[in-house]
């Protein structure tokens, strides 16, 4: 396994970690709240969050988009390694959020702020770009290899 792919596959190894991080405080804070038929699906509208603040789509219509790749694919397997530490951030990001009682709707605007934010600091930063320079793949979503 290539430098590469061991970056990747840590980087994504933390958000799946992070993720639950975020399933415990929708577990404390939000299920007491919802109804049986809510509950279903409140995991995958939360990631979603995450996913639309981040990528713009949710994993569903990302699906959509890709059905050559696989119908189990996750849009999350094909990011590239800024955007895993962008995500990593947003995950505890939208922790703090619910646990502070903010709405679905306004939580999704200050994650993608925030992520256009990081984004914007981390493309700007020195050490990003000589890393770039070097390695000329950190924006690359076509690095990604396999799950962990």
């Amino acid at each position: 396994m290539n430098e590469i792919n061991i970056e990747w596959n840590i980087a994504r190894l933390f958000t799946k970690i992070n993720y639950s991080i975020q399933t415990d405080t929708i577990n404390e804070y939000i299920i007491p709240t919802l109804n049986e038929e809510q509950k279903k699906t409140i995991y995958a509208d939360e990631a979603d969050v995450l996913n639309v603040a981040l990528f713009g789509m949710t994993a569903g219509e990302w699906r959509k988009h890709n059905k050559n790749i696989s119908d189990n694919s996750n849009i999350r397997d094909y990011a590239n390694l800024i955007q895993l530490i962008i995500l990593n951030n947003l995950e505890i990001a939208n922790s703090e959020y619910i646990k502070l009682g903010i709405k679905q709707s306004e939580r999704l605007i200050k994650l993608n702020e925030s992520a256009r934010k990081q984004l914007e600091i981390i493309i700007k930063n020195e050490s990003f770009s000589e890393l770039n320079n070097k390695n000329n793949y950190l924006l690359d979503n076509n690095t990604n290899k396999k799950n962990i």
